[in-house]
C-alpha cells in the first residue's frame, strides 16, 4: 500500500474523529479490526489493520468482522489500546501511519497508547508505543520482533527506543506546483515517482497511465499533462485493473532489487574492507624500508668494528662511516658483534623482501578496489538486470565451498580442497586425505594445505601446476612470481608429536615454481 492511498483513508476518517472504540476483533493472526462507534461512519463500523508481509493494508469496512485473538500480541491490543481513537497522523506520505488512543478508566486503568502501523511491504509491522507525539518514542510491544541477526541496520524490540525511518527529501504531490513540475520536464515520467512523495510502482504505472505518455518519456513541453496527471492520483489514488496488473510486475520486480541490493551490498563492503587493508600493508611494507636501511647500515658498522666490541656488551659506540661522530648501538648481550650483524641483516632481507612481494601486489589490488567501489557506488541505481548479472559474476567469482576447504575442480577433473584456516588445514591432510592422494604447500611460506584427491592416480602437469597455484595464492606468497610448491603423497606427511593444528613435517617431495595468483576457472 502506497503513502497516497493511506492518506486517502486518513482523509476519509480524520473528519469523523473522535470515535468511540468498541474493542477489537481478529479474523486471522495478523489482522486486527477496530470497531467503531460514531456519527458519520454511514455503516463503516470497521477500521481493518492488517499487517502479513508483503501486502499489508489499512482501510475502512463496513464489514462486521469477528474473531478471538490468536496471538500474545493481540491479546495485549485488546487489553491495553483502549478508549477514544482521537487522532490519526501520517509521516509526511511515507508509509507509516500512527493512531491516538485515549486510555479509559475503571477497575484497572489503562494508559493513553499510540498505535503505529509500519505499512511497509516485507518489514511491515505493528507497534504499541507508549503516550507521546510524534512518531518516536519507547516500544511496548510489536507484533514483529526484528532483531540485529534478522536486520543489522535497525531493530525493532519490545521495551526498546523506536526510530522512525529516516528523513528524506522528496516533492509533495498535493501541492505541487507548475514550476516545480516544470522542473521535472526534462525527466522521463516513470522515474517522476523517485521525486514525488506518496508514490509506488503501483501509483507510478497509474500516473503513466493517466499522462499518455511512455515510462522512458520525458513530458518536455507536455509537462502540464503530466501535472495534470499527478493532480488526478492525488485526488483519486485508485488503479485500474491492466495497470494493477503492470504495477504488480513492477512491484516484485522493485522488491526483488531491493532484496538483491541488501545481499550484494554486504559482500561488496568486506570486499572493499579487505583490499583497503591489503593495500595498507603494502605502505606498511614501504615504512619497514627506512627501518631495513638502518639495520644495514648498523650491520655494515658492527662487521667493520666487530673486534672493537667486547663479549656480552649490551650498546657500543661506534664511529659512523661518514666521520659524523659515534654512532650508539643495543646489542643483544647473548650474541657476538657478528651475530648482531647477521641477525640485522637477517631482518632487514625480510623487509626487503616482503616489501618487493607486497609492490608485486599493489597494481593489482588497487584496480581490484577501483572495481568494487564502483561495483558499490553503482549498487543503488542499478536495475534488476544489472543486478542479477552482478550477483551471478560475484557468484562465479567466489569459490565453491564445502564442508571442509574451499572446493576447486582442477583441469583432469579431480576435487582439490584448499584449507581456509588451521584446523581445515588438519582436517584435510589427516582424516579426508587418503595415503595416495597428493598434498601441495607452498615452500617455506604460512599458507592453506591443498589437497588433491587423486584416487591413486598420478597427476598430470597440468593438475600439478593448477593445485601449486592455488597452494601459492593461498599463502603469504600471494601475488609473488615464481614462488616455490612442494607437493607429494599424503602417506608422506604428518604431524610431529604436540605440534600445533596445521603444523606437519613431509618428505619425498618434489618442487614447482608457479605464480601466486589464482588459475582461471575451469
Amino acid at each position: 500500500m502506497e503513502g497516497l492511498m493511506l492518506a486517502r483513508v486518513l482523509a476519509e476518517l480524520e473528519p469523523l474523529l473522535p470515535l468511540r472504540t468498541l474493542g477489537w476483533a481478529f479474523p486471522d493472526e495478523t489482522t486486527a479490526a477496530l470497531l467503531l462507534d460514531g456519527p458519520g461512519l454511514n455503516g463503516r463500523s470497521n477500521l481493518v489493520l492488517s499487517y502479513r508481509p508483503p501486502t499489508p493494508v489499512v482501510f475502512l469496512s463496513r464489514e462486521r468482522l469477528r474473531g478471538e485473538a490468536h496471538n500474545p500480541f493481540q491479546r495485549f491490543l485488546t487489553a491495553r489500546v483502549r478508549g477514544d481513537l482521537l487522532r490519526a497522523e501520517q509521516l509526511k506520505l511515507d508509509r507509516v501511519i500512527a493512531l491516538h488512543f485515549a486510555g479509559e478508566t475503571g477497575f484497572v486503568d489503562q494508559a493513553p497508547t499510540r498505535l503505529l502501523f509500519e505499512v511497509t511491504g516485507r518489514n511491515a509491522n505493528l507497534l504499541v508505543l507508549d503516550q507521546g507525539e510524534g512518531f518516536a518514542g519507547r516500544i511496548v510491544m510489536a507484533a514483529r520482533e526484528i532483531t540485529g541477526s534478522r536486520n543489522r541496520f535497525r531493530t525493532i524490540r519490545t521495551g526498546g527506543v523506536y526510530t522512525p525511518p529516516p528523513p528524506y527529501n522528496k516533492l509533495d504531490p498535493r501541492t505541487l506546483g507548475p514550476e516545480e513540475a516544470q522542473a521535472l520536464a526534462g525527466v522521463p515520467v516513470g522515474r517522476w515517482r523517485e521525486h514525488l512523495d506518496g508514490l509506488g510502482p503501483l501509483l507510478g504505472a497509474e500516473l503513466l497511465r493517466r499522462a499518455g505518455l511512455r515510462a522512458d518519456e520525458a513530458p518536455a513541453e507536455r509537462w502540464p499533462e503530466v501535472l495534470a496527471a499527478v493532480q488526478s492520483v492525488v485526488r483519486d489514488p485508485t488503479v485500474s485493473e491492466g495497470t494493477l496488473q503492470g504495477g504488480a510486475r513492477e512491484a516484485a520486480r522493485g522488491e526483488k532489487a531491493a532484496a538483491l541490493r541488501k545481499a550484494l551490498r554486504e559482500p561488496l563492503e568486506k570486499r572493499l574492507t579487505l583490499l583497503r587493508n591489503q593495500l595498507s600493508d603494502v605502505t606498511r611494507a614501504e615504512t619497514g624500508l627506512d627501518d631495513a636501511v638502518r639495520d644495514r647500515a648498523e650491520a655494515d658498522l658492527l662487521m667493520a668494528y666487530a673486534q672493537t666490541v667486547p663479549g656480552g656488551a649490551a650498546s657500543a659506540l661506534l664511529p659512523a662511516f661518514d666521520g659524523s661522530g659515534e654512532q650508539p648501538l643495543s646489542l643483544e648481550p647473548s650474541l657476538s658483534a657478528v651475530q648482531n650483524a647477521e641477525k640485522r641483516y637477517t631482518r632487514a632481507r625480510r623487509r626487503e623482501e616482503v616489501y618487493l612481494r607486497l609492490a608485486e601486489r599493489e597494481a593489482p589490488l588497487r584496480a581490484d578496489l577501483a572495481d568494487a567501489e564502483a561495483r558499490l557506488r553503482d549498487l543503488d541505481t542499478a536495475e534488476l538486470d544489472a543486478l542479477e548479472a552482478l550477483s551471478a559474476q560475484l557468484v562465479s567469482e567466489r569459490p565453491e565451498k564445502s564442508p571442509y576447504g574451499a572446493r576447486f575442480t582442477t583441469p583432469s577433473g579431480h576435487e582439490a580442497l584448499v584449507g581456509r584456516n588451521n584446523k581445515e588445514n588438519a582436517v584435510l591432510t589427516h582424516r579426508l586425505g587418503r595415503s595416495t592422494d597428493h598434498w601441495f604447500h607452498a615452500q617455506g611460506y604460512p599458507g592453506s594445505h591443498v589437497l588433491v584427491r587423486s584416487g591413486g592416480r598420478d597427476l598430470d602437469l597440468p593438475d600439478i601446476l593448477y593445485a601449486a597455484r592455488l597452494a601459492a595464492a593461498h599463502s603469504k606468497a600471494r601475488g609473488s612470481s615464481n614462488v616455490p610448491v612442494d607437493y607429494t603423497r599424503i602417506k608422506h606427511v604428518w604431524r610431529p608429536r604436540g605440534a600445533p593444528a596445521g603444523q606437519v613435517h613431509y618428505t619425498d617431495q618434489k618442487t614447482v615454481f608457479v605464480d601466486g595468483t589464482l588459475p582461471e576457472a575451469n
